[in-house]
């Protein structure tokens, strides 16, 4: 057994692990990096990355469908459909995964991080195993990141995936199924259906996104509507038949008549996607003596501090903060300073969620409502994408959707701002600092925006706020 010492040891290179390990060598410390498998985690190897290559494919795909129409569109034309080849697909989606795997990589070791292939098996809470490596570290940041949950009834395997295999689909479905109505499956959902499969959406609440107030949701709900997207929401998942031909029948039941096995549905796919929600992988650190919550997320203060001093842990292991990856970056970085003396906290005033659909929903502090549950005296504006010029020359507008911004009314402080539409994820980088800044609406109002861009639509859904936007009557 060879042995080794540090002054932190990061065990996950995620986006938070990563980030955590190249801040801790720039500022001087001695820093190894543990990953069982690439470098990049669930976000780059097999989540947000791949996801959105995939969607902007699909993009691509769909917007070629409509040259091929008959009369063409926007003056161009092509003489037959396109021809989708999912091998080839998954093979560029892979190439820019392996690109900015090989970019992690380098970045950690041009920072001077050591990082160690391996499963990290806990000795003790400062002492870890990896292969014939035993590492004995000062500090440790424990960045193990989240798994998809499984249901009981309906493991995975023989076709029913989770989103880490919907992301290494090889072949062109004819149907897909999704159990969750969350943005994990309506991503996927969407993305396989402007690849020209048929989509069933079964969800238990009563609308998808729930997370997300009507007015938000309703675009989105509009283009699957239209898009013929099946959408089965108050439905319980009971379980997936094999068939003879090899297909897959999901069955599934009304909530509110699940004991009446008389009332039973079901559908036909190729793939079933479970898309339920992820857990912390904080199984193995029984060892260390940290304290896990009831849900098995590790239990963390503002500082990312466990209860065994010198141990910490971010992004989607911990019980602070959303499981986001730009969170467990943000974690990363302020745990690497903490340990190297700085004064750091996590405690934000906003953090930007975005949904990649087709139309695309973000969301950045209060909603209308939150802010009234909050006390907050509310004055609302909102902007349509239709009105918007930059919109128009890229057909953003067609999917209904609008920017709103919600602010006090007695001094004007902007305390969140909600968008659904085409493009509109580029735009929250403004909103969340405007929030993280504590701006009026006068400050965004005073602000001379670039013309053409959907940037415009952040001042005027603060001019409709203050009750004289330009472009609406």
């Amino acid at each position: 057994m060879k042995n080794k010492k540090c002054k932190v040891l990061v065990v996950g290179a995620g986006p938070g692990g990563y980030v955590a390990a190249i801040r801790s060598a720039q500022l001087g410390m001695d820093t190894v990096i543990i990953e069982g498998e690439r470098a990049g985690g669930t976000c780059l190897i097999r989540g947000c990355i791949p996801s959105k290559a995939l969607i902007h494919a699909a993009h691509k795909f769909h917007d070629l469908a409509k040259h091929a129409k008959e009369g063409g569109h926007m003056g161009i034309s092509i003489p037959g459909p396109a021809e989708l080849k999912m091998a080839q697909l998954k093979g560029w989606k892979d190439d820019i995964v392996d690109r900015l795997n090989k970019g992690v990589e380098h970045l950690l070791k041009t920072s001077g991080a050591e990082l160690i292939t391996g499963w990290a098996e806990f000795k003790d809470a400062k002492t870890v195993i990896v292969g014939d490596i035993q590492i004995e570290a000062e500090n440790v940041i424990l960045a193990n990141g989240s798994v998809p949950i499984e249901l009981p009834f309906m493991k995975y395997g023989d076709g029913v995936i989770s989103s880490r295999e919907a992301l290494d689909i090889d072949e062109k479905l004819d149907h897909l199924v999704v159990v969750g109505g969350g943005y994990i499956g309506l991503e996927l959902g969407i993305t396989h259906k402007m690849l020209g499969a048929d989509v069933t959406i079964v969800e238990a609440m009563d609308s998808v996104l729930p997370i997300f107030d009507k007015e938000l949701r309703r675009p989105l709900e509009l283009f699957m509507k239209k898009n013929k997207i099946k959408v089965n929401t108050g439905v319980f998942a009971k379980g997936v038949e094999k068939l003879d031909s090899g297909r897959l029948k999901l069955n599934f039941i009304d909530k509110d008549n699940s004991d009446d096995e008389t009332k039973m549905q079901s559908v036909e796919a190729d793939r079933v996607l479970v898309t339920v929600g992820r857990r912390p992988r904080s199984e193995g650190l029984a060892s260390t003596g940290v304290a896990l919550d009831e849900r098995g997320f590790v239990k963390v203060n503002d500082k990312c501090q466990t209860n065994m001093k010198g141990v910490y842990a971010i992004g989607d292991v911990a019980n602070l903060g959303e499981m986001l990856a730009h969170v467990a970056s943000f974690q990363g970085e302020m745990v690497a300073e903490i340990i190297a003396g700085h004064n750091r906290a996590y405690n934000p005033v906003a953090v930007p969620a975005i949904v990649f659909t087709e139309p695309e929903v973000v969301s950045v502090g209060l909603s209308p409502q939150e802010a009234k549950d909050a006390g907050h005296p509310v004055i609302t504006g909102k902007f349509p994408l239709a009105a918007n010029g930059r919109s128009l020359t890229q057909e953003a507008e067609k999917t209904g959707g609008f920017v709103r911004v919600v602010a006090r009314e007695d001094d004007h402080r902007i305390l969140g701002v909600q968008a659904v539409g085409t493009h509109v994820s580029e735009l929250v980088g403004e909103w969340t600092l405007a929030l993280e800044m504590g701006a009026l609406l006068e400050d965004i109002a005073g602000t001379i925006h670039a013309h053409p861009t959907m940037t415009e639509m952040t001042h005027e859904a603060v001019l409709a706020t203050l009750g004289h936007a330009i472009h609406i009557a």
